[in-house]
C-alpha cells in the first residue's frame, strides 16, 4: 500500500529540539531534577508572598521567640512605631516599621486592652494595657486585627527570625548568583574561545597563556581576590565569581570551534564570502550548542557553592540578606546541641539545588551525544 505525503509531513515529521526533548524526557531523574528546579525557580520567584516574614531579608528580629523549635505556634502583637509613607517594591518585602510583643493571652475591654507578655524562657510575664483611644492615635482602629498568630515551620534562629523565610530568600540569592555568574561566565568564554579555536595560531597562543595563568591560580582564591578589589556586596560577588569560572567555557569552546571549523559547510560559507564574525555566531556556536548548555548547567552548580563557601567564610553576601552559607556559619555550633537542623537544614539545601542541576546537566550532555543517538 502506497502512502502519499504531503508536502509539510517530512519537516513536520522531524525536528531536532523535538527530538532532544524525547530523549531528555527518557532519562527519569533529570526530567525529575528539571521540575524539581521549576518549582524551586517559582517559589524563589513568589519570594514574600509566600514567607511567614514579609519583612525586608526576612530579618524581623525578635529575642522572646529566639531558638524555637520547628512548628512553634507565636502569638504577636504588632504596633506601629512609626508611619508608612510609602510600600516598598514586592520583590524587596516591607519596611520594618513595627514593634512586636510576643503574647501569651491578651484581654480586651470597652476602653482598654490588655497583654499578657511573654519575654523569653525562664523570665516571668509581664501585663501591658493600653487606652483603645492611645492605639487609635498611632492608627489602629480594630484592635484584633494587629494581634496574628503565626507559625514557624522550621523554627526560628537565635535572633528571632523565621529559619524558614530566611531560607527561602536564600534560594532567591542562589539562584539569582548561579544566573548572573553564568552569564557572564558564558560571555566571557565564548568569546574568548570562539576567537582563540577559529583564528588559532599566534592569537591561540597569546590567549591560551592568559588562560593558563588564570587557571593556574586556585579558583577560592582568585574569589579572594576579586572580592578585596571590588568590595563586599550583593553585585561584586556576581562580577566576582563570573570572572573565575569563565575559563573552562573558553577551553571547551576552543576545543569544539577547532573541531567544527574544518567541517565542509564552513569551508562553503566562506568561499561564499561570509565574514568570519558572521560564521563564527551563525555556523559554528548554533552547532555547538549542547556542550554549552551542559557546561552552563555545571557552572551553574559551581557558582552556588563558592557563593555558599564565600558567605560560610564572611566575604560573600553581607549581612542581614539571608545567604544559605551564612545560615550554616552562624548555626553551625548547633549541630552537636539538640537544635542540628538549624546548620543541617541551608546545607542540605544546597546539596540539594547542587544536585539537581548536575543531575540536568547529565541529562542534557546524554541528550545532546549524537554518538548514543541511536542506542
Amino acid at each position: 500500500m502506497i502512502r502519499w505525503f504531503k508536502h509539510n509531513d517530512i519537516n513536520a515529521a522531524y525536528s531536532p529540539a523535538r527530538d532532544i526533548w524525547k530523549r531528555f524526557s527518557v532519562n527519569r531523574w533529570a526530567l525529575i531534577s528539571l521540575i524539581l528546579l521549576i518549582v524551586c525557580i517559582l517559589i524563589a520567584l513568589a519570594g514574600y508572598y509566600i514567607t511567614p516574614d514579609k519583612t525586608q531579608d526576612g530579618n524581623r528580629i525578635i529575642p522572646a521567640l529566639a531558638l524555637k523549635k520547628p512548628l512553634t505556634h507565636s502569638l504577636l502583637f504588632q504596633l506601629p512605631v512609626e508611619q508608612i509613607h510609602q510600600r516598598t517594591p514586592w520583590y524587596q518585602g516591607d519596611k520594618q516599621v513595627y514593634q512586636y510583643l510576643v503574647l501569651n493571652g491578651y484581654k480586651v475591654t470597652s476602653d482598654t486592652l490588655f497583654l499578657n507578655v511573654y519575654l523569653g524562657e525562664g523570665l516571668q510575664d509581664t501585663i501591658i494595657k493600653y487606652h483603645i483611644n492611645q492605639l487609635r492615635l498611632k492608627g489602629i482602629n480594630i484592635v484584633t486585627a494587629c494581634i496574628q498568630n503565626r507559625v514557624h515551620y522550621l523554627g526560628t534562629d537565635n535572633l528571632g527570625r523565621d529559619i524558614l523565610t530566611r531560607l527561602i530568600l536564600g534560594l532567591r540569592i542562589s539562584l539569582s548568583v548561579g544566573l548572573v555568574a553564568v552569564f557572564i561566565s558564558l560571555t566571557i568564554g565564548i568569546f574568548v574561545g570562539s576567537v582563540s579555536g577559529y583564528y588559532g595560531g599566534a592569537v591561540d597562543k597569546i590567549i591560551q597563556w592568559f588562560m593558563s595563568i588564570i587557571w593556574a591560580i586556585p579558583t577560592v582564591l582568585l574569589v579572594f581576590a576579586l572580592t578585596i578589589l571590588l568590595g563586599k556586596g550583593f553585585w561584586q560577588i556576581f562580577l566576582a565569581l563570573g570572572l573565575t569560572i569563565w575559563v573552562g567555557v573558553a577551553r571547551l569552546i576552543r576545543g569544539q570551534v577547532m573541531s567544527v571549523k574544518q567541517e565542509q559547510y564552513i569551508e562553503a560559507a566562506r568561499s561564499i564570502g561570509y565574514n568570519d564574525f558572521r560564521i563564527i555566531f551563525r555556523h559554528i556556536l548554533p552547532n555547538i550548542l549542547g556542550p554549552i548548555l551542559v557546561i552552563a548547567a555545571s557552572n551553574f552548580a559551581t557558582a552556588i557553592l563558592l557563593e555558599a563557601g564565600l558567605s560560610f567564610l564572611g566575604i560573600g553576601i553581607q549581612p542581614p540578606a539571608p545567604s544559605w552559607g551564612s545560615m550554616i556559619r552562624d548555626n553551625y555550633g548547633y549541630i552537636v546541641s539538640d537544635m542540628p537542623y538549624m546548620a543541617l537544614v541551608p546545607g542540605f539545601a544546597i546539596m540539594f539545588l547542587v544536585l539537581l542541576l548536575n543531575l540536568i546537566g547529565n541529562g542534557l550532555r546524554d541528550a545532546l551525544d549524537i554518538k548514543t543517538k541511536h542506542q
